[in-house]
């Protein structure tokens, strides 16, 4: 009579059922924060990192952060590029950033603009910055915590002020000059010192985030 499996047996090939834990994310404007701000780069020649891009984004991945770039290219709808031709562009700067122990785990992007040539991307749209699109995509995409997340770029509509409480929102000064701060806990001069800064503690005289501090509401 052939035997049957046993409890144990039964418990040992059953599958275990992991619940993914909720990860803060760091979300990163990508010209003027992580490569050189230019007008509109088209070209593999135009994707030039940061000094320093890569060791910050080496760090934020260290400290437990996804790295997750949320950026406006209205090049696509101003006719001056495909999405293809942007992914490869993408996929350069991926590259160039993993060279210096860098990684990306995800860029999002919106390819419109109400003023563009190209008629399948001309229109108003919620995921253009600083609508939030961009940013319930994310969401949708990965197990993120929000509440420890980080928002930086060079542009208060980086900051994503009506996502709510959020670990800590950081201007950067390496792209557009900014007129207006307030919408930030932090101004810094790059990304690399402003991660230098969030991780080992900020210099006298700047306000610091640090982990587990708590969180910014953006609120003026």
């Amino acid at each position: 009579m052939p035997s049957s499996p046993s409890a144990e047996c039964l418990a040992t090939e059953r599958e275990t059922i992991v619940t993914p834990v909720p990860r803060p994310a760091a979300f990163l404007d990508r010209d003027g924060t992580l490569i050189e701000e230019r007008s509109y780069p088209t070209r593999v020649e135009d994707i030039v990192p940061l000094p320093g891009a890569g060791r910050a984004l080496r760090r934020l991945k260290a400290a437990g952060f996804l790295t997750i770039v949320l950026t406006n290219q209205s090049a696509i709808a101003r006719g001056m590029l495909d999405e293809e031709h942007l992914g490869a562009l993408h996929e350069h700067l991926s590259g160039e950033l993993a060279g210096e122990g860098g990684a990306i785990d995800d860029v999002l992007y919106c390819p419109h603009h109400p003023d563009g040539s190209n008629l399948a991307y001309a229109f108003r749209c919620d995921c253009r910055k600083p609508g939030e699109g961009l940013l319930a995509m994310a969401l949708q995409r990965h197990d993120i915590d929000l509440s420890r997340s980080l928002f930086i770029g060079d542009q208060p509509r980086d900051m994503f002020v009506g996502a709510g409480k959020v670990g800590g929102r950081i201007l950067v000064t390496s792209g557009h000059p900014i007129d207006d701060t307030s919408s930030a806990d932090m101004v810094a001069p790059s990304l690399e010192v402003a991660v230098d800064w969030l991780l080992d503690g900020v210099p006298d005289g700047v306000a610091a985030i640090t982990p587990g501090a708590a969180p910014s509401d953006g609120a003026d």
